[in-house]
Formats: structure tokens, sequence, C-alpha cells
């Protein structure tokens, strides 16, 4: 890997009550000579021209790989949009077909599973549900349409790629994950360039057709 620029990783991710897990993939991922971009440890690339939103955008954009991980926690700086700044990256992330990976803790996807059993189907059918203040299984339902988003259930189950959402119960079983992803440098540099150097060249000649904007 001498004289040869690194992949770069974003670790997109709530923080309160993962930090040990955070500190814990941040350490392996840097020791498999990747690039972490992590706003918990502070190597997010930040620019004082643009707000925490777009900084984060911006890496989103520009990382090589995006390593999501979903918990009950949803996060801040909600947007006018009304989603965090976590759910707005995971989204992007997934309209520019980043590279990406995905873990979600396991409460989240039962409580997702439950709720489909009692009837509260998808987030049309979770309109219906609110949660009570300081509620400690979820801290927003809106964790559970994170999880739907990333797994692309919107999509015909033939159709969807890149919708593998890894459970997680510990932070062992996030970091088994992350290592046996990740530990093959050299196989997910060439899984890139086989199968988004088509994506990326069919976007930068859309570009070019709509005048340069991005």
């Amino acid at each position: 890997m001498k004289n040869k620029k690194k992949l770069t990783i974003l670790v997109s991710s709530t923080v309160h009550g993962i930090e040990e897990l955070l500190d814990r993939v941040y350490t392996l991922l840097t020791n498999e000579d990747y690039e972490v971009w992590m706003s918990h440890k502070g190597t997010l690339p930040v620019f004082s021209k643009h707000s925490a939103y777009e900084n984060c955008i911006q890496a989103v954009k520009k990382c090589d790989l995006f390593l999501g991980i979903i918990t009950t926690n949803y996060g801040s700086g909600i947007q006018k949009n009304c989603k965090s700044i976590t759910h707005n990256e995971l989204l992007k992330a997934i309209e520019i077909n980043k590279p990406r990976w995905l873990l979600s803790h396991d409460h989240v996807v039962y409580a997702r599973k439950l709720l489909e059993d009692l009837g509260y189907k998808g987030k049309n059918g979770r309109k219906k549900l609110s949660l009570k203040n300081n509620a400690s299984s979820l801290e927003d339902m809106r964790v559970l349409d994170m999880y739907e988003e990333a797994a692309l259930k919107h999509k015909d189950a033939n159709q969807a790629k890149g919708n593998w959402v890894q459970k997680f119960g510990s932070n062992e079983d996030a970091l088994l994950f992350t290592s046996a992803q990740f530990s093959r440098y050299l196989e997910v540099e060439e899984f890139i360039k086989e199968n988004f150097s088509d994506i990326e060249k069919n976007r930068a000649i859309t570009s070019i057709k709509k005048g340069g904007k991005s």
C-alpha cells in the first residue's frame, strides 16, 4: 500500500450508547490501512463555511465506502425534512449508490417485526403509533424507517441490490462483520473497480449533460 492513496470509509451512526463500539471499529479499520472518517473521533472533514449537516452530506459524497450502523437511538441535527443527520447520510448513500455496508441492532429488527405482527406494517402503518416520552426501547420510531430504507424494503426482493443489513446484538457481532467485510483490502478495492466504475462514469456523463451540476 506504499505511496498509494488509502480507501476512505465513512462510518455513519449515532454516538450515544455505542462509544466503545465506535472506538473499536475505528481501530480495526485504521489497522487495516483505511482512512476512517468518523465524527465521534473527530476525523470527519469539516469546513467552516458549511453547517454540520452539509459537512456530513459532503462526506457521504466524497468517501469511497460507507459503513452505516443503525441503533435504537435516532440521533440529532434534525433538519427541515424532519430527519436526523445520520438518517440523511443513509438516504444520500442509497441515492448515489455508494458502496455500502449496513449494521442494525437486533432491538430495531425485533421491534419492527413485532409491530408488523400486530398489524402495523411499514412506515404508513406506524403513523398511528407514537412513543411515550423517554421511551427506553426506541428513542424514535424513525429508526425503523431507517432499517427498512437500508434493506430496500420498498423494492421487489429480486430487484433489490445492496440491501444486505446485518443484525448485531453485541459489539463482538458488529466487529466480526466489520472485520470479515473489510479485512481483505485488495478485494474490496477490486470490488469497487469492477462494480462501481461504470456507475461513476455514467454519473460524470450525466453531470456534463446537465452543465456540470452535481
